[in-house]
């Protein structure tokens, strides 16, 4: 199947959403293999097996699978020859039992699943095999009983053991050595047991060194008087491995006369898998099995896509009867393109044995390819335009069709002038139908609806729109063109109806009395809107109302003369003597000198209003007394060389 429709059609996403019902690794590899098949006898089969499963899925979800987790490994090693481990024995053996398990399951459903619990007759738990390694294996080591001399030097082993502990708790103990001794601990160092003796005296003890600390401080000896019982059960545990490795070797041996029914048992849990994965997805899904033709005919009943689920709107579609193309026009979001993929995506379902989401009855044709051409594929790298891609798109499309293919196109011809795009897309619809192709295509331009409507062979679809509630109804309804609803839904939200019947004369050539339409506050609060235009406006005449007297404030002077002001730096008050100059800058009496200070280090303490009686002379305050004199003299009469500083 063509890569770029299983990317479109997002089968892959089907996939993986089957992956996850799956138990093994191996099935889900099965399920990464999937495709669709294109021999109706394998699909049949395919799909009744899927029913099958289901039938049982809805009986019962506990089904004995087994997850054949170590499986891979443990096959390998046989096929190179490798001695098998404990823990690939007992892998073996939980397989065998979850064989039995299925066995008895499987025979148990023969009136619901009469096809694929037949399947259990090819499988045999090997109740032999599986009873040798479970007594000769428990817990991931060799047990004890699997040989009568396994057991005899096992119990040396103990013994020895035993007794080399013992001599060596009472060196620890010894009070003699009281004083060599690092710890009372005994340990094993190169499978040899040993006591920690202090480093400054380890010629103090009569023994062999086997390791030191990595400080130093501390070597670990094996004392003189249990070095022989030591020898001795090395030569135990040399015997003990040499005859576990003999029930590890018969035991291989045995698995290798089973590696054939091993196998079947492995393939048959493997696909039981599979195909118990497939019945819960249908499930899932609340999926039927459809029928299956060679005849390009497709039958959906309130058919729903799988990856929206149950908020889609049931699709009725049918093709291939009376007429092979059908050109869906309408609005844009009203569900055009989720129709194509729907069809798309469940022939490609149908196709790989799958149950599809929809009613019974539903019917399904098998395709060769299914070639679609969805989206813009604008691609950045190769800088193509949105037209660029479609065309190549096409070309491809083109070159694969014959009466064998379901073509898929969305938005055929857009993406470039709309007379030139019109015509290429008449041009391609009129050669895929000439090669006996199935077609299924959605436009916008009006010219093709004709083209439709007079073409041998092709038929109209429209995808229904609520004008009431200028909302898409998401329902194909074939045998009726899109119509055009900008006109009317523009009424309906309340534009001028002079504005529209404007515009329906630029665009059809022609002249046409549209009636009013009073708009519906409850699809669209058109007045709601105009009113919070309204209430922005009044905003913005208030803020310039409030930007003039920011103005006339900052022109006034904020301080007058005579004012008491607090000087922050200073952290005292001084007498505003002289009004704001051009740097911001106050000069203020203080300490009985006059200083430039600016604005921003002042702040009111108390108005000259406050301080002052009314028409009370401020140079009483501001002015020496000298100055005040001279001042009054000079008023007078001219003083020759007098002057106020």
């Amino acid at each position: 199947m063509n890569t770029k429709t299983i990317e479109l059609l997002e089968y892959d996403k089907i996939k993986e959403i089957l992956k996850s019902y799956a138990l093994s690794d191996l099935a889900k590899d099965e399920i990464d293999n999937l495709e669709p098949s294109v021999d109706i006898d394998l699909i049949k089969k395919y799909m009744e097996e899927t029913s099958e499963a289901r039938a049982i899925v809805n009986i019962t979800s506990s089904i004995p699978l087994h997850s054949l987790g170590g499986i891979k490994s443990v096959k390998q090693k046989i096929e190179k020859g490798m001695v098998l481990l404990p823990e690939d024995l007992e892998v073996i053996s939980g397989l065998l039992k979850e064989v039995e398990r299925l066995k008895r399951f499987m025979l148990d459903k023969e009136q619901v699943a009469p096809n694929i619990s037949l399947y259990v007759l090819s499988i045999s738990p090997l109740e032999d095999l599986r009873e040798e390694i479970d007594r000769c294996v428990f817990r991931g080591r060799v047990d004890d009983k699997a040989t009568s001399n396994l057991g005899k030097i096992r119990k040396r082993i103990g013994i020895l053991e035993d007794r080399i502990k013992s001599k060596l708790e009472s060196v620890l103990k010894n009070e003699k050595y009281k004083n060599y001794i690092q710890d009372t601990l005994v340990s094993q160092r190169g499978g040899r047991y040993v006591i920690p003796v202090k480093s400054e005296y380890k010629k103090s003890i009569d023994g062999s060194i086997h390791d030191k600390s990595s400080s130093g401080s501390t070597v670990f000896i094996e004392p003189a008087e249990v070095k022989k019982a030591q020898d001795e059960l090395n030569l135990c545990r040399i015997e003990e491995e040499k005859e576990v490795y003999k029930v590890l070797a018969t035991l291989t041996n045995m698995v290798e006369s089973y590696k054939r029914e091993l196998n079947i048992n492995i393939e048959t849990m493997c696909y039981y898998d599979f195909i118990f994965a497939k019945g819960k997805y249908s499930k899932s899904i609340e999926g039927s099995k459809v029928k299956i033709n060679n005849k390009n005919y497709i039958n959906i009943k309130k058919g729903r896509h799988p990856l929206i689920g149950k908020d889609a709107v049931p699709l009725d579609f049918t093709i291939g009867d009376s007429y092979k193309g059908l050109v869906i026009t309408g609005p844009n979001t009203g569900g055009k393109t989720v129709a194509l993929k729907t069809v798309g995506l469940l022939t490609m379902m149908a196709q790989s044995g799958l149950h599809v989401p929809v009613e019974e009855g539903s019917e399904f044709s098998i395709f060769a390819n299914v070639l679609v051409d969805i989206g813009d594929g604008q691609s950045i790298e190769q800088n193509l335009s949105t037209f660029s891609s479609h065309i190549k798109n096409i070309i491809s499309i083109l070159e694969c069709a014959d009466p064998y293919t379901l073509v898929i196109m969305d938005e055929l011809g857009s993406g470039t002038d709309p007379g030139e795009g019109m015509g290429i897309a008449v041009a391609v619809l009129e050669e895929l139908y000439r090669k006996g192709s199935v077609i299924l295509a959605t436009t916008h331009y009006s010219e093709i609806k004709d083209f439709a409507k007079e073409h041998e062979g092709f038929i109209n679809g429209c995808m229904e729109f609520d004008i009431n509630t200028l909302k898409p109804l998401y329902r194909l309804k074939i045998g009726k063109s899109g119509e055009s609803n900008a006109f009317l839904i523009s009424l309906r939200l309340g534009m001028n109806k002079s504005l529209i019947e404007r515009a329906h004369k630029v665009t059809y050539k022609e002249e046409k009395t549209y009636l009013e339409y009073q708009y519906d506050e409850k699809i669209m609060s058109y007045n709601k809107e105009v009113e919070n235009h309204n209430s922005q406006l009044e905003k913005i005449k208030e803020a310039k109302e409030r930007i003039k007297v920011s103005e006339k404030q900052k022109n006034k002077s904020k301080f007058n003369i005579g004012d008491n002001v607090f000087i922050s730096f200073m952290n005292r008050t001084g007498i505003i003597c002289e009004l704001e100059n051009s740097k911001g800058e106050y000069t203020v009496l203080v300490m009985k000198k006059k200083i430039k200070i600016n604005k921003k280090r002042l702040s009111i303490y108390v108005g000259k209003d406050e301080l002052y009686p009314e028409d009370y002379d401020l140079d009483i305050v501001l002015n020496s007394k000298e100055n005040r004199k001279k001042d009054k003299l000079m008023n007078k009469k001219h003083v020759e060389g007098m002057e106020i500083k």
